[in-house]
């Protein structure tokens, strides 16, 4: 089967009541329910997507106000010999204004979640349901044929991983990467097929050689660089969507870099919260820190 990835943004909202609202494109007797949201657009910040889909699917003006989850899923289109490895940000939202509107051939209405029937993605985030892997029978998949081949779409998960003394583990880019030199939260890239925890932990191992527990959800940001310089010297558009979560190495060794990491990384070293102040770091690790 052809692989093929995309990310998308999706919004929970309650009303006084406890229902939930809930969209769907079904004429069935019987449709199957969906959070409000989609696909994100090239360079969109997803919490912006976020709003701009309950726009267009419900009429509904809404702002976020959290996080709630992260998670990948795989979609099959067997009628199209197409696997997409799906990855989802969902956020908690709150209705600031508009009138419930579904957009032409959707409907969109407040329901019991418990009570409907959902697609796998929405019964797993509202009712703890697994119902394992979605079979998708959507005409086409999301995917843009037409999108340039220097154009870069990555999901990436990142911890700000400490130990037991309160040392923060980071990581120095290598040179010809975006950002060398530069002391970053380990992490990168999720592979097809990956959730973002595991990929952090295979990517913290790779990085830096700890092992490490993966706790809470702190954070979705997203980076966009049009002009990247990739290590071949190609110019890349640069997207990636960044989750950012807490985690511990409770036996920890001397950070040193396996052979796994690939060559973006030039080091890694515990720091001291005291010591980072003096680093060169990136933005997203900036952040990070702060919360320490």
């Amino acid at each position: 089967m052809e692989k093929r990835r995309r990310i998308g943004a999706y919004g929970v909202v309650s009303n006084e009541r406890g229902a939930v609202l809930l969209v769907t494109g079904s004429a069935a007797a019987t449709p199957r329910w969906h959070l409000p949201g989609g696909g994100l657009d090239h360079a969109e910040d997803p919490r912006k997507a976020v709003i701009r889909e309950f726009a267009e699917e419900t009429g509904l003006d809404v702002e976020v106000i959290g996080i709630r989850e992260v998670s990948a899923d795989l979609i099959e289109f067997p009628h199209l010999g197409v696997l997409q490895h799906h990855d989802r940000l969902v956020f908690d939202v709150r209705v600031r204004d508009g009138v419930l509107t579904p957009e032409d051939g959707e409907l969109a209405e407040w329901l019991d979640p418990a009570q409907v029937d959902l697609v796998p993605f929405a019964a797993r985030v509202l009712l703890g349901q697994d119902l394992g892997a979605e079979i998708n029978q959507r005409t086409r998949p999301f995917d843009d044929p037409a999108e340039p081949a220097n154009r870069v779409r990555r999901f990436g998960a990142y911890g700000l991983i400490t130990d037991p003394e309160g040392r923060v583990l980071l990581t120095q880019i290598a040179p010809r990467y975006p950002g060398a030199g530069r002391w970053h939260l380990p992490g990168g890239g999720t592979d097809f097929g990956e959730q973002p925890v595991e990929a952090l932990v295979r990517e913290v191992f790779e990085e830096t050689g700890q092992r490490a527990e993966v706790a809470e959800l702190l954070d979705v940001s997203f980076f966009h660089n049009p002009a990247a310089m990739g290590p071949e010297g190609t110019a890349l558009d640069w997207f990636s969507v960044r989750s950012v979560f807490r985690g511990e190495v409770t036996s920890p060794t001397a950070a040193a870099v396996t052979e796994g990491a690939g060559g973006s990384t030039a080091q890694a070293r515990w720091f001291a919260p005291a010591e980072v102040p003096a680093l060169t770091v990136t933005d997203l690790t900036r952040r990070a820190v702060r919360r320490l």
